[in-house]
């Protein structure tokens, strides 16, 4: 494993500020899909980016702005490197980002805290079966809320809605 420079730490810093262009309230860092920045000479970087899922279509716009970023900087040359191992999984987004989501009326995704392979079980189909781990409203806490619709306004959010205080939210789905 090769230690990352002071200026390689920097720049991934930097990429990683960017604003995820469907969730604005998360920078790139804390959604934790910036992997590792890979500084070659002294103005040409790669920065291996890994999306939520393969075939993301916020994938281009992130590497843009990377590259908008890293550019402003001083780096002349910038390669956004799209890398699907190891998959990116919603354990992966930081603390700060499950508060962020929180705040902005978003239930957080769960932690698996597994490592390895993303374990694949087969949930129940009925919108109203029970919970084992019940998702919290974001604005109240209440575990008591019911799915709604298994798609919310991107394909990785569900919407739910609280049974206590009526509220509608999304949900950022496991993966």
């Amino acid at each position: 494993m090769v230690t990352a420079t002071a200026l390689e730490a920097e720049l991934l810093e930097l990429a990683g500020s960017v604003p995820d262009p469907e969730l604005p309230v998360l920078t790139l860092q804390e959604l934790g899909v910036v992997r590792a920045v890979h500084l070659h000479g002294g103005d040409t970087v790669e920065v291996d980016l890994t999306p939520t899922y393969t075939g993301c279509p916020a994938i281009e716009a992130m590497s843009v702005d990377i590259q908008r970023v890293l550019r402003a900087h001083g780096i002349r040359e910038v390669t956004v490197r799209t890398v699907l191992t190891p998959a990116w999984t919603t354990d992966d987004i930081s603390p700060e980002g499950r508060r962020k989501l929180k705040e902005f009326g978003i239930a957080p995704p769960r932690v698996h805290g597994a490592s390895g392979p993303v374990p694949l079980t087969l949930g129940p189909t009925r919108a109203n079966a029970p919970e084992t781990d019940p998702i919290r409203c974001p604005h109240c806490g209440c575990a008591d809320t019911e799915l709604l619709s298994r798609f919310s306004s991107t394909a990785c959010k569900a919407l739910r809605r609280c049974l206590a205080c009526r509220e509608p939210f999304d949900h950022f789905k496991e993966l």
